[in-house]
């Protein structure tokens, strides 16, 4: 495989390779708790938080148990386990801690670990042969993107929140159109690096 700087992938899993505005992973939460700022900004940076120890977590997992032991073909199973057992620990940690963010965040805090950009960042570092530094820049950089976009979503979802829209398209219709919009202006960054 062409070894590819980790600072690359880092910029291209936040921009040219954003897991919401080009692989349309992890929509549900992303559209579901896009309304306020507050609350996506604490969901994207929990989101970022999980994604990069889970995704180190997966690949020493799959490097270091999986391929020595010849069960790769496990590692759906092990990944979502490694996963759902990381985010019961945020979870935790959070309700000890940030009780108000807890409550904020509500029922979306327990469905990261349904959040299939957190999953999907795994499969991609095993399907692109990534070394660690890369899994490391890829989770990073997936999760800084994921916030960026749940965060530009929340703005503009705030902005039009007094504007008249026709009663058709309220709510998640134009929420829709808007994903649309925004996915169109993170092609415009497809020519600066490619990491696939």
């Amino acid at each position: 495989m062409l070894e590819i700087n980790p600072l690359i992938i880092f910029f291209a899993a936040i921009f040219t390779n954003n897991m919401i505005m080009s692989n349309f992973l992890g929509m549900c939460s992303f559209i579901a708790v896009s309304s306020e700022i507050k609350t996506s900004l604490s969901l994207g940076q929990a989101v970022t938080f999980v994604l990069t120890f889970t995704t180190l977590l997966n690949y020493m997992v799959y490097h270091y148990i999986l391929v020595p032991l010849g069960i790769e073909y496990l590692r759906y199973i092990v990944f979502i386990i490694v996963i759902a057992a990381f985010t019961q620990l945020v979870e935790m940690i959070i309700d000890r801690y940030f009780p108000t963010l807890y409550h904020a965040l509500g029922i979306f805090l327990p469905l990261i670990t349904v959040n299939c950009a957190i999953l999907g960042v795994s499969l991609f570092m095993i399907i692109r042969d990534y070394n660690l530094m890369q899994s490391l820049a890829f989770g990073v950089g997936s999760g800084l993107g994921w916030t960026l976009a749940i965060v530009t979503m929340a703005g503009i979802r705030q902005k039009i929140k007094n504007n008249p829209i026709p009663k058709g398209l309220e709510g998640p219709g134009i929420t829709l159109i808007i994903t649309g919009l925004m996915a169109l202006a993170f092609i415009g960054f497809s020519g600066i690096v490619q990491i696939q």
